[in-house]
């Protein structure tokens, strides 16, 4: 079979190409042994000699997806016409082509999982990992219904994530665009009236002599003629944020983000946990489905999301390789609790390290779950405190020389 990969080396390198190996598990092993981590393997197509690649596919659909193929399944009906009733199901057109074209591999003796991991953008390695171990040891309607769990889990906590951050977010762009919409547009034409009512010799506060002064440069034309300089500094702002962006996708600049966000005590303690979850839920499904330990290892450090911790889990399979016990690895990271360690320690001994896993998973999603409603309760009057800071300073530099006027007037 030819897989086409990408893996990282020791010195943080990324590398990519296409080779033939027996299996996935051959391929992961044979990289390993030169020193580079894989972080994604996918089988190419033999017409094409490329990866086949589709959209993305909303989760909501992949879960309802993973859910319907396990109850048919347990209920005994035969995987192709599983495939094409969900075909027939689908609403949207790219997943509907996607089960097409997993059906039609499925009906010429391709494995399911081989089938599914010629969709990498769809179906990840760990759900790609999962169907494969579920098939080789006759369980699959059991691993799908895990599958669907571990999504629904996943699924979740983003949604709670990006609902805590929408509002703040949405709230302090409107008050930025509306501060600068006021020293900009207001503030220099008001400053004019003022200082033409008291002469020229008037002595306006600081405050509204320093917001004139920011407007006047954002309006004025000091950087080119007849262009305003707020332009330049809108447009300076946006190349930054792309190319901050671009960077950040990189190995390197990705590794130094995820460090720095481990550095923010707030950011850290919800990465912390998240990853932790992550982890104990990815890992678990896949020991508990016969996935052997490096791979399962290989396969969740990639599923985290945070480079720093997946550095971390890859220290730790070398560990495991050298014969340490998993927990004991796990014991050296800076970052996994003493807590985690200890709980897989207890689960090696007894042979259950799967269900306490599961535990270790449910516990730390209601600690993220409690440590994001306890932000959005905390954010919301922070942004209110910024807002009327902003206010009340605007109306400083505008009330101040009003009131420094009627008193002139007045004497």
């Amino acid at each position: 079979m030819k897989f086409a990969y990408k893996a990282r080396t020791k010195d943080g390198k990324q590398i990519s190409g296409e080779t033939d190996a027996a299996d996935r598990r051959a391929l992961v092993e044979a990289l390993e042994k030169q020193g580079a981590h894989p972080m994604s393997i996918h089988e190419v197509s033999a017409s094409s000699g490329k990866v086949k690649k589709s959209h993305k596919v909303k989760s909501k659909e992949l879960v309802l997806f993973t859910r319907q193929l396990s109850t048919m399944i347990s209920a005994g009906v035969p995987l192709t016409r599983c495939l094409q009733t969900l075909e027939e199901q689908a609403e949207s057109k790219d997943f509907k082509a996607v089960i097409a074209s997993v059906a039609k591999d499925v009906q010429s003796g391709i494995a399911l999982g081989d089938a599914f991991a010629k969709f990498p953008r769809v179906f990840s390695d760990v759900y790609v990992n999962m169907v494969k171990a579920g098939e080789a040891g006759g369980i699959l309607d059991e691993i799908l219904k895990r599958l669907a769990v571990q999504q629904e889990k996943t699924s979740s906590m983003k949604k709670k994530i990006k609902s805590a951050m929408t509002y703040p977010v949405a709230i302090f762009s409107m008050t930025i665009v509306a501060f600068f919409g006021l020293i900009i547009f207001v503030i220099p034409k008001l400053g004019k009236i003022l200082t033409d009512l008291a002469g020229p010799d008037t002595q306006l506060p600081i405050q509204t002599r320093a917001l004139m002064a920011i407007g006047e440069f954002a309006t004025g034309s000091t950087i080119v003629p007849h262009v305003p300089n707020i332009v330049f500094i809108l447009g300076g702002g946006f190349a930054a944020t792309f190319y901050l962006l671009r960077y950040i996708r990189t190995p390197k600049g990705k590794l130094q983000f995820h460090s720095l966000l481990l550095r923010i005590p707030v950011v850290k303690t919800v990465i912390t946990k998240v990853a932790i979850s992550s982890f104990s839920r990815t890992y678990s499904s896949l020991t508990a489905a016969g996935v052997p330990v490096l791979e399962a290892l290989s396969v969740t450090g990639g599923a985290i999301g945070n480079k720093v911790i997946e550095n971390e889990l890859i220290e730790a399979a070398k560990n495991v390789r050298e014969g340490q016990p998993l927990s004991l690895a796990i014991a050296k990271s800076k970052h996994f609790p003493p807590i985690v360690a200890q709980m897989l320690a207890v689960g090696e001994e007894t042979g259950q390290a799967d269900k306490i896993l599961l535990k270790v998973a449910d516990f730390y999603d209601e600690e993220v779950d409690a440590l994001i409603d306890g932000l959005s309760s905390i954010i919301e009057p922070m942004m209110i405190l910024v807002l009327g800071g902003m206010v009340g300073l605007i109306a400083a530099s505008v009330m101040g020389p009003i009131a420094t006027l009627s008193q002139n007037v007045g004497g």
